[in-house]
């Protein structure tokens, strides 16, 4: 009797020092259930962004700062996920990353923390992303995480992060800030010149040497010519400035707002006397990189769909930008600003600020399309949502009944906004369509039946 006495204590005693062994450890089912909530995918890319509109990066290369950090968490995610394949063979020079061995790792922490080591490396305010990081190692520990899978996620992190940037280091990026600033062309009336009002330099004008990430090359989608500069009132290049003129005039209240919601200009400067100060807004990059969130929110993303869309889309938008730049530096054409002051009306200026570098073809019109193409692909044509990109920096949110239905306004809102006449913003919706076809005919990321093209009103080439 006794000795069944002790038998039954002892496995009390074992059965309870059991469930304070359990109480104190996570089921690694469960942490690994919350480490997959794409919300903490969704907050570092927003980190990314507020860091971009900081630091006032160029759209061009803002975009940059996008797609590399997003591959690098791409390539951690479809190493493990069946559903998926590598970049690896898609995009230009990509090499496999290198694979975690033996380490029992969190795939997600791994991903998150590539791209903030990326993102570190490109950025200014390093400050800013050292501490998104700090908060990222807290979350996980705090989801019961073990420390040493913890450590073995940040090694391993750091070691593709350090792949992703040695494979970015060959894009030309570098050789580009040491290239000669844009020289005006004084004695040609139809070429570019400074605007106000501060007349800036022109932004990037070699970044058609930037090595692209699925297109052949910068010049693969050259679109047609713009009309000839002409002051003759029958020519069309005169015709297409005094629309915008005309336009501008008269422009209604929903064309104001449409114009001001896809103004995204990081370079807009404000002068009072003797001080000048600038408005923080986001690029336009950044305003598509921010419907990729409401399309995730509103599709209830999972955690490998919602690094996926943020990948495509970057690489979109990157693509958009180095064809859109290759011809906007070779084609060079005046803005609208600068031709009708000197020629219709001095006192005349748009609702927008003149961005900094030539006309044609329209950058919002490329880079929205190109990303509205590749997240059609993701999430299907006839896709509504609800586009609240832009309240935080004062504005309303806006609704779509599709992604080419946003991308549409985003492109006819350059006139609206006085920035551009309608040749840049049709052939700039074209090329783009061009640019997104492409990117989503040759990347191939979740295993399914080839893309097709969303769109057949544009021949791809």
């Amino acid at each position: 009797m006794l000795k069944h006495f002790f038998s039954v204590a002892t496995l009390s005693l074992a059965m309870v020092a059991m469930l304070v062994m359990t109480g104190c450890t996570q089921d690694p089912v469960d942490y690994e259930a919350k480490t997959q909530d794409p919300t903490l995918y969704h907050r570092t890319v927003k980190k990314l962004t507020d860091i971009i509109v900081y630091d006032i990066f160029s759209p061009p290369v803002a975009s940059r700062v996008y797609a590399y950090p997003n591959i690098a968490a791409y390539e951690i995610m479809a190493q493990a996920n069946p559903d998926y394949r590598s970049m690896v063979g898609q995009v230009t020079d990509l090499t496999p990353i290198p694979a975690p061995g033996d380490r029992e790792i969190s795939r997600e922490l791994a991903a998150l923390y590539a791209f903030t080591e990326v993102g570190h490396a490109l950025i200014f305010s390093i400050d800013q992303m050292e501490a998104h990081q700090k908060s990222l190692i807290d979350e996980f520990r705090a989801m019961g995480v073990p420390a040493a899978t913890i450590e073995n996620s940040v090694e391993y992190a750091r070691e593709v992060a350090t792949h992703i940037l040695e494979w970015s280091g060959g894009d030309n990026y570098k050789q580009t800030r040491t290239f000669p600033k844009y020289t005006v062309e004084a004695e040609n009336p139809g070429r570019w010149t400074p605007t106000p009002p501060d007349y800036m330099d022109g932004i990037e004008p070699h970044w058609n040497d930037i090595r692209p990430f699925v297109i052949d090359s910068a010049t693969q989608f050259i679109p047609p010519a713009p009309p000839a500069f002409s002051l003759d009132e029958n020519s069309k290049f005169y015709q297409d400035m005094m629309e915008v003129y005309e336009v501008v005039n008269q422009l209604d209240d929903d064309q104001q707002e449409i114009a001001q919601f896809w103004d995204c200009n990081p370079y807009v400067v404000h002068h009072q006397g003797h001080v000048m100060f600038a408005t923080k807004k986001i690029t336009p990059g950044g305003h598509w990189i921010g419907i990729v969130y409401e399309a995730c929110r509103t599709a209830d993303a999972d955690w490998a769909t919602t690094i996926d869309a943020y990948a495509r889309t970057s690489i979109a938008l990157a693509d958009g930008f180095i064809s859109c730049w290759d011809e906007k530096y070779r084609s060079n054409l005046i803005r609208p600003e600068t031709v009708i002051n000197q020629h219709i009306d001095e006192e005349w200026r748009p609702l927008l600020q003149t961005p900094p570098f030539p006309e044609y073809t329209s950058g919002h019109s490329v880079i929205s399309r190109s990303a509205a193409v590749t997240l059609t692909d993701v999430f299907g044509d006839n896709f509504a949502f609800v586009d609240s990109t832009e309240v935080e920096y004062g504005l309303t949110v806006r609704n779509y009944s599709s992604f080419m239905e946003a991308s549409e306004e985003a492109a006819i809102s350059r006139l609206y906004g006085g920035i551009h006449y309608m040749p840049a913003i049709d052939q700039g919706v074209k090329q783009g369509e061009r640019v997104g076809n492409y990117v989503v005919a040759h990347l191939e990321t979740k295993i399914r039946e080839k893309p097709q093209e969303v769109s057949s009103s544009v021949e791809n080439e």
